[in-house]
């Protein structure tokens, strides 16, 4: 079955960097785009950045320049290089891949203050 497990959250220091870790199992990762998706309190779920199969990324407005995308597939993980941070970037984030049904990781906490 497929498994998405999120680890790298923490607390952070505003202007400082953060890296997220999605380790993927049950279905073939190379395959698959995968996704980043955080939630801060009180707010939907938005999405922060996409990886496709061939590498290609994008990102959402509030994270560009910021953040970095990437992925290992020979690790069957993806990343989430956070730069640069704001306290507006605390949220709980999340590791997603749809494969018809979309599959979600258990989330990490990430909370940037001074």
């Amino acid at each position: 079955q497929v498994q998405l497990v999120e680890s790298g959250g923490g607390l952070a220091q505003p202007g400082g960097s953060l890296r997220l870790s999605c380790a993927a199992s049950g279905f073939t990762f190379s395959r698959y785009a995968m996704n980043w998706y955080r939630q801060a309190p009180g707010k939907q779920r938005e999405l922060v950045a996409t990886i496709t199969s061939l590498g290609n990324t994008n990102y959402g407005d509030s994270v560009k320049g910021r953040f970095a995308i990437s992925r290992d597939n020979a690790k069957n993980t993806v990343y989430l290089q956070m730069n640069s941070l704001k306290p507006e970037d605390t949220a709980v984030y999340y590791c997603n891949v749809n494969r018809g049904t979309a599959y979600w990781g258990q989330g990490a906490q990430v909370t940037v203050s001074s």
